[in-house]
């Protein structure tokens, strides 16, 4: 759903599926807003918030929204949990640090918050009155 301003709002199934259609939904309102400079950022972004989402509260209902301001793009991603995502501790990796097997293939994730606080000039969580959270970055274009 688009907004009288512009804006995105959409709600998404918490499913692997939703962060292609997230990723889709963003590039179309990123290049219609002429941002095309900082769209692989964004669309960075985009996944990794959409699938902590979904990790969060799987098979529930998360919202995505994107908009922008005179200082940006703003991503932001609702769930229903209160619980408040947690950074691994930094830590410079080498390949020995992951275990590339088949069976722990998948485990070597968690850098996500890292990610967006990079590519974000900020970003944080919002408790929202009605329940629930908001994490979100702003990126500058």
């Amino acid at each position: 759903m688009m907004t009288a301003t512009g804006d995105l709002l959409t709600p998404l199934m918490g499913t692997p599926s939703a962060v292609g259609l997230a990723r889709t939904l963003v590039d179309a309102r990123i290049r219609n807003w002429n941002y095309s400079r900082i769209l692989d950022s964004v669309l960075l972004v985009v996944s990794e918030l959409v699938t902590n989402a979904a990790r969060q509260t799987p098979h529930a209902e998360i919202r995505l929204q994107v908009s922008r301001d005179p200082h940006g793009i703003v991503i932001a991603v609702w769930d229903a949990d209160y619980v408040l995502p947690q950074a691994k501790p930094m830590k410079e990796l080498t390949l020995e640090d992951l275990d590339l097997s088949g069976e722990a293939f998948d485990d070597n994730g968690g850098w996500g918050l890292h990610i967006i606080q990079a590519l974000s000039s900020t970003c944080g969580v919002t408790a929202d009155p009605a329940g629930g959270k908001w994490v979100w970055s702003r990126i500058q274009p």
